[in-house]
């Protein structure tokens, strides 16, 4: 009977101990969190980034690895608005600190035709690093939509080559304004930068259309510069307001 009665015990003992280990697993939340990519244009025909994986970062140090969409992207093709998924998954935690875009080695550039290795070696090492600090929300498609500029993250060398410096932001549409436009000439090689009163400045380039858009700037008062290339002279816009969640439209400018 003694014998028994241990075997009933330890029995119970672990049926307990295995509900238990079943209600804590049935207790952990996780959060979907979805990576996408957009860009701000530049004067090249291409440029082609080797995206290999992407890192979440939690706020305690806990590293989640997304399912990734690996393969080499043409950063022009995600210009003015478009902007593609990369990365997708399932993380256990609400509150993701930073985000890595790890790089592959097949990174290049083609200028008037010529196509140019790109030079990326602490990107392949470490990643590309992003603070986000976002907070995510339970049974909704949380998103974090990455601005790599293409146009300040080429840098040419003395030599002839040519070195990635990625320039990347992150995009809250919630929380950040937009501002578009277009030229009054179709195809016209041009920089557009809009600087914030206290000289933080966001740049990109028309497309083949003459329209230009400037996404994810902050709350606030702008100046806007579209330089041409000679013999057009530059058009400066001042006074532009851009108001958080919504797109401020400067319509066609006059390029003389």
């Amino acid at each position: 009977m003694k014998k028994l009665f241990l075997l009933l015990t330890a029995t119970s003992t672990l049926f307990f101990t295995s509900c238990n280990d079943d209600d804590s697993n049935a207790n952990i939340q996780s959060y979907s969190y979805n990576v996408r990519m957009t860009d701000a244009p530049a004067p090249y025909d291409a440029v082609y980034i080797d995206v290999q994986g992407v890192e979440v970062i939690a706020a305690d140090g806990v590293r989640f690895t997304l399912d990734t969409e690996a393969q080499v992207y043409n950063l022009l093709d995600l210009s003015n608005g478009v902007n593609v998924e990369i990365a997708s998954d399932e993380i256990e935690t609400p509150n993701v600190s930073q985000v890595r875009l790890i790089l592959g080695s097949d990174n290049s550039i083609v200028v008037d035709g010529q196509t140019y290795p790109l030079s990326t070696p602490s990107a392949q090492q470490s990643g590309l690093k992003i603070n986000v600090n976002q907070l995510l929300e339970a049974n909704v498609a949380n998103t974090l939509l990455i601005d790599f500029d293409a146009h300040q993250s080429i840098v040419e060398e003395g030599n002839g080559s040519y070195s990635l410096k990625p320039v990347l932001r992150m995009v809250e549409s919630d929380v950040q304004g937009t501002i578009t436009g277009s030229l009054s000439i179709d195809g016209l090689n041009a920089a557009i930068t809009a600087e914030s009163a206290t000289g933080v400045e966001y740049t990109t380039v028309a497309n083949d259309t003459g329209a230009f858009q400037l996404s994810g700037l902050n709350a606030g008062t702008y100046t806007v510069t579209i330089t041409p290339e000679l013999p057009l002279l530059p058009e400066i816009i001042t006074n532009v307001q851009v108001v958080a969640g919504t797109e401020t439209e400067l319509g066609v400018i006059t390029m003389e």
